[in-house]
C-alpha cells in the first residue's frame, strides 16, 4: 500500500512516523522546499507519550514524482484543505481512498467539490494528541484511538484494510457508521475550548479555574448544540457541556491548537469551528452572540499580530 500523507506539520508528522514502521511506502508531500529538505535530511524526531524516538520518511514537493497512491491522508490546517487537494491531484487515482483527519466542518465537503465526486472520501476524528516542537520534529503529547467513517456509511474492503495497517502500527482505530455525529461532536468540544482558550492563553485546564472563562464556555457550546439539534445530529454524549469540562481535565496541560497558531502569529481554524456555529446560526435564525464574540475577537488577534505587546 503506498499512502501519503499532506502536511507535514504535527499531526501529519506523528501519523507519518507511525505508519513508517510497516513495511509500506509511505510519503510525506509538503508545499515548503525549504521544509522539504530539512525533514529529507534529518527525519522526523518523535518525543513524548510513545517515547523519543527518530525515523526516515520519504518527502517531496512534487506530487507527480510520488504517483498514484492508495491512500491520501489530507492533514493540512482546514483552511488550506483546497490548495492541499488541488496539489494532490496526481496522486488520486480511480480507487484512491482520501482520508481527511482535520479539525472542524466543511473538509469532506470541499475535497468533493474539487474532485467532483464524494467516491472515496473518508472522514475521520482522532483523539491522539500532537504538539509541533519545530518543523520535523513533534510531541506526541497524548493517546487516542482515530474514529474513521464514510458520509454514505458504506464500509469498504479498502477501509478494513487501513484500520488494519493503521492498527498494526500503533495507531488505534475503529469504525462509525455515522461519522457526521462524531465531527459534530468533536466540533462542539473544540467550540467550547480552542477560541477561549487562544484570547486567554491558558491552558485547557485553566479555563476551568476561572467563572468568567466557565461561563463563556457554557454558553458557546449551549449554542453550538442547539444547532446540532436544529440539524437534528445525534451527539455521542448526553450532556455536551459535561462533556467538554471533562476534556478540559483530561488535556489539562494541553496548549490547545489554536492557542499554538495564536502563540507562532499564524493564521488559525476559527472559521471552521466557532465561525461554523456563527453562519449556521445566521442562517438558521439562531441566536450565536457568544460564539461571534469568540470569532470577532481570534479574527482581531490574528489581524493585529503586529502591534500585540509581548
Amino acid at each position: 500500500m503506498k499512502i501519503v500523507i499532506v502536511g507535514p506539520g504535527a499531526m501529519g508528522c506523528l501519523f507519518a512516523a507511525f505508519l513508517s514502521k510497516s513495511k509500506e511506502e509511505i510519503w510525506l508531500l509538503d508545499k515548503r522546499k525549504e521544509r522539504a529538505a530539512l525533514i529529507k535530511e534529518q527525519g522526523i524526531i518523535i518525543e513524548g507519550v510513545s517515547g523519543s524516538w527518530k525515523t526516515a520518511i520519504k518527502i517531496s514537493t512534487d506530487a507527480k514524482e510520488i504517483g498514484k497512491a492508495d491512500l491520501v491522508i489530507i492533514a493540512t490546517k482546514s483552511y488550506d484543505t483546497k490548495e492541499a487537494i488541488a496539489q494532490s491531484r496526481p496522486l488520486i487515482g480511480e480507487k484512491t481512498q482520501i482520508l481527511t483527519l482535520q479539525n472542524g466542518i466543511g473538509n469532506t465537503e470541499i475535497i468533493s467539490e474539487v474532485l467532483g465526486s464524494d467516491d472515496n472520501i473518508i472522514a475521520g476524528v482522532t483523539n491522539l494528541g500532537a504538539t509541533l516542537v519545530k518543523q520535523g520534529h513533534t510531541r506526541h503529547a497524548g493517546k487516542g484511538e482515530t474514529i474513521i467513517g464514510r458520509v454514505d456509511a458504506k464500509l469498504p474492503v479498502e477501509m478494513r484494510a487501513i484500520r488494519e495497517l493503521f492498527n498494526k502500527t500503533g495507531i488505534e482505530v475503529k469504525f462509525s457508521r455515522d461519522i457526521k455525529s462524531l465531527l459534530w461532536s468533536k466540533l462542539i468540544i473544540n467550540a467550547g475550548i480552542n477560541a477561549l482558550a487562544a484570547i486567554t492563553r491558558l491552558n485547557n485546564g485553566k479555563l476551568l479555574d476561572y467563572e468568567g472563562t466557565r461561563k463563556i464556555m457554557r454558553e458557546a457550546v449551549v449554542e453550538a448544540t442547539k444547532i446540532a439539534k436544529r440539524k437534528r445530529i445525534k451527539l455521542v454524549y448526553d450532556d455536551p457541556l459535561a462533556k467538554v469540562e471533562a476534556v478540559c481535565e483530561a488535556t489539562s496541560t494541553n496548549v490547545s491548537s489554536m492557542l499554538q497558531d495564536i502563540l507562532n502569529k499564524k493564521r488559525t481554524e476559527i472559521d471552521f469551528i466557532n465561525g461554523v456555529i456563527v453562519r449556521l446560526g445566521q442562517e438558521m435564525g439562531i441566536p450565536v452572540f457568544t460564539n461571534t464574540i469568540l470569532v470577532n475577537l481570534v479574527k482581531t488577534i490574528e489581524e493585529s499580530y503586529k502591534y500585540i505587546i509581548s
